[in-house]
């Protein structure tokens, strides 16, 4: 828990001293994400919002993504190209913000439907820098995996913000 916990106070002091902000899409982090960023005092300086687009419903509703537009385009969940679809998404509704980023995979006890076992997971970052990632923990420990996705997510976010030039 402190690893994400440091990690979101990181990105956050980042984020404040470039004076940008992150919207976050995030399926079996399950909230992990956002808590980590939402966690450090001043959070509303750099977090726009997040969403948990766990459901065909809720990636409607929240990401406003078409299910059907994903499966004309060749693009489904727990995919690189959906990552990079949900960042930019959630970073448009949100005023196109300075980022976007995301997180979707298969947590465990099983994969899922696409073939992707559990542990699987595939997290974007969209802004100054677009990088796209996909991590493969070979554990079917759903709560394990859920803090690994946060972690490497978070990571990843943190990678893109010390490499990018500011907004």
């Amino acid at each position: 828990m402190h690893d994400i916990l440091a990690l979101g106070a990181r990105a956050g002091a980042l984020l404040k001293q470039r004076g940008e902000k992150v919207a976050v899409g995030e399926t079996s982090a399950g909230g992990l994400i956002s808590a980590s960023l939402l966690a450090v005092p001043g959070a509303s300086a750099y977090f726009a919002g997040g969403a948990i687009t766990y459901s065909a419903r809720s990636i409607r509703g929240l990401a406003g993504i078409s299910i059907d537009q994903m499966r004309a385009d060749g693009i489904r969940s727990s995919s690189e190209p959906y990552a990079l679809l949900l960042a930019t998404e959630i970073r448009a509704r949100h005023g196109n913000i300075a980022w976007g980023l995301s997180e979707t995979g298969a947590a465990g006890p099983d994969g899922n439907p696409y073939g992707d076992p559990a542990g699987h997971t595939c997290m974007a970052v969209v802004g100054a820098s677009s990088v796209v990632r996909t991590l493969r923990t070979g554990s079917n420990d759903r709560v394990a995996n859920m803090w690994t996705f946060a972690q490497a997510t978070l990571e990843l976010f943190v990678e893109v913000l010390e490499s990018s030039p500011a907004r």
